[in-house]
């Protein structure tokens, strides 16, 4: 019986990753770990919310909104690098740099969920260690410093 339930555990779970490696490519799991960092971050700060008294369904709305609108830019951002790299082959230039544009996006949501649980931890009296903040912080740095144009 129990080699019944780990075949069928194991065939649902290669259907799942089969599907997002389908419709997301080879780093699937990067985007599957934003969405679960999305679920966490929510989770951890609605947590906080209640324990402080502070629930509030609109605030709550807004931030799942929020998560949602993370999606949107994502996929824009990837859509864009994607009309590049296609345009560039129209005219003969070659724009594949352009690809970088949606994981530099999708790397600052990544470090921007992850800070934000910490931060959420934090707040709930977890020991969050210190090089764990620290690194977060000088990655956010490095991204928007990067994304401004400074080395």
């Amino acid at each position: 019986m129990e080699n019944v339930i780990i075949n069928k555990v194991n065939f649902i779970g290669g259907i799942i990753v089969t599907i997002f490696a389908a419709i997301l490519g080879k780093y699937w799991f990067l985007f599957v770990g934003l969405l679960v960092l999305n679920i966490v971050d929510w989770l951890t700060g609605w947590y906080y919310a209640r324990i402080n008294k502070l629930e509030s369904s609109k605030v709550g709305a807004r931030g799942i909104v929020k998560k949602l609108g993370y999606w949107v830019i994502i996929f824009i951002a990837f859509y864009i690098a994607y009309a590049f790299v296609r345009l560039g082959e129209l005219i003969g230039v070659d724009l594949s740099f352009a690809i970088g544009i949606g994981w530099f996006v999708l790397a600052s949501y990544l470090v921007n969920e992850i800070r934000s649980i910490f931060e959420n931890g934090v707040k709930l009296g977890w020991n969050v260690p210190k090089f764990l903040i620290r690194g977060l912080e000088v990655a956010d740095k490095a991204i928007d410093d990067l994304a401004n144009g400074k080395e």
